[in-house]
């Protein structure tokens, strides 16, 4: 469906709330756009002015079946008839334990203890106390450009802007290493940036800065989310996987972006035939409800009663919304049907880069797509401003785009996003990078 722009946004209902905004809320908080949400379905957005949008954000890659799908808002309003709360962590109640043995149906064979928490920084924060108290070790290793998370040990592992971390040190014992990108290759060779990646955790990191022993996880994004919508070379998980095993050393797989079919499977890490050892997931598995689920085998998972708990996680309502989620990505041929409408996005994507040299690179796996803009396809500078202004142009056509990286604009619409709404999306932009 086209977008239907009433008035030119910001109009005077999104103005006044926003002034409100800035006198209340925190001034930490970012606005890409000033933008008024009033209310969404499926795949598009209404301001508070009657503008609507075509959304290529899905909140931050959360509405992955649509917003407000009918299915998970009628499960949450029948739950909240009987048991919202639930004090799942002083008393058992079914549903947390329904939403777990369907989880792990998802997921490759070993991976079948649950925690619950109320948010993707929180599951990582659950992975980090599991891996030091599973392995007796202390520290961590992750890669530049990643994203975590806010909270004190999602913050340490976080390495893709120094805003995030200033003025909030010291964090945990962190050591971070390049991520193998194939357009940026931390070695020069996009064909061996994989290799070269972990050479430099063996021969640099454990020689200088950390022994392997001491190593109690390493935590990566299957694709680099924040940090660029990179999709690193199909040899490198299970280079790091092999790395992991021979050091003793735990894989955390950080899918709370990826996971739940973003990709076209529900972890990414099993395009690579990779199982970490923990995974982290958030954002979609909670249809729009605050949830975080660390998941790991029963040998891994053996913090006795007590060690970790959470007041909210595991409530009933999130959980009810997540079954839902979960009935409809169980649906035959979805991660087919996400694969193909992927395909389709890189290729009209692709067909812009022809017409427009400030698209330097296209990339993606599933409706995880990333383009990145340059200023000299040569010199590979990052157009940052161009970006912004794109952004914002768009915006005021009515596409919902979000950036990424330095200078990227990433693409992670709605599952259920059609041809038909690629075709709107692409050509708005089409239009919009005229004369850039």
């Amino acid at each position: 469906m086209e977008p239907l722009m009433r008035i030119e946004p910001p109009g005077e209902k999104a103005l006044g709330i926003l002034r409100r905004d800035a006198k209340v809320i925190s001034p930490s908080v970012m606005r890409e756009y000033p933008f008024v949400l009033q209310k969404a379905s499926g795949v598009n957005l209404w301001d508070v002015d009657a503008n609507r949008y075509l959304d290529f954000t899905a909140g931050i890659a959360v509405m992955n079946v649509g917003w407000n799908h009918p299915q998970v808002v009628s499960a949450v309003q029948e739950q909240a008839k009987y048991l919202s709360h639930g004090a799942f962590l002083d008393f058992c109640s079914e549903r947390p334990v329904q939403c777990a043995e369907e989880l792990v149906d998802f997921l490759p064979e070993g991976l079948d203890r649950v925690y619950y928490s109320n948010s993707g920084a929180e599951s990582i924060e659950a992975a980090m106390k599991l891996a030091r108290h599973h392995t007796g070790r202390n520290y961590f290793i992750a890669f530049h450009r990643g994203f975590h998370g806010r909270t004190y040990g999602a913050l340490s592992l976080t390495a893709g802007k120094t805003i995030q971390r200033r003025s909030f040190g010291p964090f945990l014992p962190v050591v971070h290493a390049p991520y193998p990108d194939p357009y940026h290759p931390p070695g020069g060779d996009p064909g061996t940036c994989d290799a070269d990646v972990v050479a430099y955790l063996e021969e640099t990191i454990f020689r200088t800065e950390v022994a392997p022993e001491e190593v109690a996880a390493i935590f990566v994004e299957p694709v680099l989310g924040e940090g660029g919508y990179v999709v690193p070379p199909p040899g490198f998980l299970p280079r790091l996987r092999r790395l992991c095993d021979e050091h003793g050393i735990l894989l955390v797989a950080d899918e709370v972006q990826s996971g739940c079919f973003r990709t076209g499977r529900f972890l990414a890490s099993t395009h690579a035939g990779v199982t970490p050892d923990i995974v982290c997931l958030g954002k979609a598995i909670g249809g729009g409800l605050p949830f975080g689920v660390t998941v790991a085998s029963d040998e891994v998972m053996d913090w006795p009663p007590g060690s970790h708990a959470s007041t909210f996680g595991g409530n009933n309502l999130a959980c009810a919304a997540s079954l839902a989620v979960m009935d409809l990505l169980r649906d035959e041929g979805f991660g087919d049907r996400v694969t193909a409408r992927g395909g389709y996005l890189l290729q009209r994507l692709r067909e812009l880069a022809e017409r427009h040299p400030i698209i330097g690179d296209v990339r993606g796996l599933g409706l995880m797509v990333g383009m990145e803009l340059v200023r000299d396809r040569s010199t590979k500078e990052p157009a940052r401003e161009e970006r912004e202004t794109i952004l914002r142009h768009a915006f005021e056509r009515g596409l919902v785009l979000l950036p990424a990286g330095e200078s990227v604009i990433r693409f992670s619409p709605p599952l259920i996003v059609d041809e038909e709404d690629i075709d709107t999306g692409v050509d708005i932009l089409d239009r919009v990078m005229e004369g850039f």
